[in-house]
């Protein structure tokens, strides 16, 4: 009777160990499972949340790795125009007009190191700034880019390619950088943004840039956006100051 008793001991105590751990290995799996994005009652990816950019892009886009191609990581300057970007370089206290709060052009507004929030409808994803209350419209019901006016942001339509919002932007001015560093455009600009959820919270930002009058060819950045949550995750009120006011 006693070794009967100790044999169901054993095996209740079995049970519970197998009980145990069955949680655990389900629970790798469902990490190690690949990650599926969220759907907007529109049935659209669902991008919305708060991001910022990871690293400091903003500075000089040429350090840190983030540009793609070309694969030695510099911008493809035109002779004459690499020799302007450098004394925008010397100079770029005086010549960066988002020292002056003015906007700061795309794709700069999206990795400057100020958080920014999307939101979607089935027709236009909204992009909200922190800095300066700029903010982005990414129209998407088809309708033409707007002809014979120029943006300090460029005129933005999409469309999605599967779970990626795809971006075409035009009518640009020649009025922005790319970075504190001096990195510039001239006013045949045009930016194709791709926007892909590659986590919960993680969001790949790429960027193709098109200038045949400042670049040799197009290049690429790739830069990835980390979400903001948790009960305090805002936009703040951030209000710029011209740093050259008076001088």
């Amino acid at each position: 009777m006693k070794n009967r008793f100790v044999e169901l001991v054993i095996a209740a105590g079995a049970g519970v160990a197998v009980l145990c751990v069955a949680p655990s290995s389900a629970s790798g799996q469902a990490k190690n499972a690949a990650f599926s994005v969220g759907r907007t009652w529109h049935n659209q990816p669902d991008l919305q949340g708060i991001w910022i950019a990871a690293g400091k892009a903003g500075d000089n886009l040429e350090k840190g790795g983030f540009i793609k191609d070309p694969s030695n990581g510099k911008i493809p300057y035109l002779p004459a125009a690499l020799a302007k970007r450098d004394q925008n370089a010397k100079n770029a206290k005086a010549l960066d007009l988002v020292n002056k709060c003015y906007m700061p052009g795309v794709p700069r507004l999206m990795y400057m190191g100020y958080p920014l929030q999307i939101f979607q409808t089935d027709k236009y994803a909204a992009i909200v700034s922190e800095y300066a209350h700029v903010y982005r419209m990414v129209y998407l019901d088809g309708s033409p880019h707007i002809d014979g006016l120029d943006f300090w942001l460029g005129d933005s339509r999409g469309h999605w390619e599967g779970d990626s919002l795809v971006t075409d932007i035009t009518n640009f001015n020649d009025q922005t950088w790319f970075d504190k560093a001096g990195n510039y455009h001239s006013d045949q600009l045009k930016v194709a943004e791709r926007f892909t959820r590659t986590g919960a919270n993680a969001l790949l930002y790429e960027a193709s840039i098109h200038d045949p009058k400042t670049f040799s060819k197009d290049w690429k950045i790739s830069i990835p956006m980390t979400q903001k949550t948790g009960p305090l995750a805002r936009l703040m009120e951030y209000e710029c100051q011209d740093l050259l006011y008076g001088k």
